[in-house]
Order: C-alpha cells, then structure tokens, then sequence
C-alpha cells in the first residue's frame, strides 16, 4: 500500500509589535480544527501543495519559511499519510467559506495550540515558533538560541 503525500503550512501573521497569530481552520467535513494541509497532486512538489493548499483553504498567500517535522500517521483505511510542513508568513489575501473549510480564526499560539484538535498539530505551532528566530516570537518567552 502506497503511502498518501500531502503539504501544509503553520500560516502566521504579525499581530502587534510584539506578537503573532496563528491560522487554524474548521473543517466541517470532519468537525476538527487544523492547520491548513491537503494531498499533494500527482507530480506535485510538496513545497508548491503546501502553497497551493494554503491559498485553497485560508485565501491568504504567504511565503514559505524553514521546513517542519513531518508528520506521518495511519488512515482509518490503514494507509500511511505523510505531510510536509513549512513555517509560512501570510502575505496577503482574504478568506471566503468553501466546502472543505468553513472558518479560519487568526489566534495567539498558545490559543491556537489549545483549539488544534490534535495534538501533533499543536505540537507544529510550536515547532513554528522555534523555527522562525527573530520572526515568530510569544510575547514574555525568551528569545529563541540563535546558531553559532
């Protein structure tokens, strides 16, 4: 059995001078809170379906910064799913319902990481932070380790 590929984002925007907002979006279909992340297309590059599926879901373009882990699990079908993560800096665009997603809410990490239904995409949220120094930071944690 082939494993099913996919690509997403933790998709954050500036919020203040001291702060961020991660994007979570409802999805109806399942009832559950998510980072934006879809199946690639045949031939796809993960990178260009993370983008591509971040444009479909929130409306927002962004920019893709450092990789994530990837996260892989087991279907209901028994099938593997692998996804590709990115940390990404929303660039513009505006959010209208679809069938797949009916809401995203703009939160604060921690609130986000709180409403994600699963816990390895909160766990995301906070590979995110760690990921982007002097990009994404929470505001009174300390400053991330900077490399040597």
């Amino acid at each position: 059995m082939t494993a099913v590929l996919a690509a997403g984002c933790v998709l954050w925007r500036r919020s203040g001078p001291s702060g961020v907002e991660v994007a979570v979006i409802h999805r109806p279909k399942y009832d559950d809170w998510s980072l934006p992340k879809g199946k690639l297309k045949r031939g796809e590059e993960a990178w260009a379906g993370a983008l591509r599926e971040v444009l479909e879901e929130t409306g927002m373009a962004c920019r893709l910064g450092p990789p994530l882990p990837t996260v892989r699990y087991v279907l209901a079908d028994g099938r593997w799913k692998e996804v590709r993560y990115w940390a990404a800096e929303a660039t513009g665009g505006a959010f209208a319902p679809n069938r797949e997603v009916d809401e995203v809410r703009w939160l604060p990490p921690a609130a986000a990481r709180a409403l994600l239904t699963q816990d390895r995409d909160a766990e995301l949220v906070a590979a995110a932070l760690r990921a982007v120094p002097g990009e994404v930071t929470t505001p009174g944690a300390p400053p991330p380790p900077t490399a040597p």
